[in-house]
């Protein structure tokens, strides 16, 4: 069964950092893509950052290009997203989503990934 279980949600103050992780189990890294989703409140979700797990071609929302790193550990199942600079408009739930069958011109998609966390929230104060 796969299970993600992100972390590292915070209130933090615009132009602070935060680094969010996501624990994946159950799937085989290298098979998967993942990326991280967010929905801020009245807002759709929206995808911010994806990782193929397979040769680590990351790819970013042009709204967090620059500020929003996504890596991973493979080894130790772990998925992270590095955020700086960050923004009242920023805040939101962060959720991180894995599917082994994503297409490049799908990643953005949310309906296309089967598997999800629960999210875990981050609040940026001005």
């Amino acid at each position: 069964e796969v299970q993600l279980v992100e972390s590292g949600g915070a209130l933090v103050q615009a132009g602070g950092s935060l680094r969010l992780s996501c624990a994946a189990s159950g799937l085989t890294f290298g098979d998967y893509a993942i990326a991280w989703f967010r929905r801020a409140p009245g807002k759709e979700r929206e995808g911010v950052g994806c990782i193929n797990t397979n040769d680590g071609s990351t790819y970013y929302q042009d709204s967090v290009k620059g500020r929003f790193t996504i890596s991973s550990d493979n080894a130790k199942g772990l998925v992270y997203l590095q955020m700086s600079s960050l923004k009242p408009e920023d805040t939101a739930v962060f959720y991180c989503a894995a599917d082994p069958n994503i297409l490049l011109f799908s990643i953005w998609n949310y309906y296309d990934y089967t598997y999800w966390g629960q999210g875990t929230q981050v609040t940026v104060s001005s």
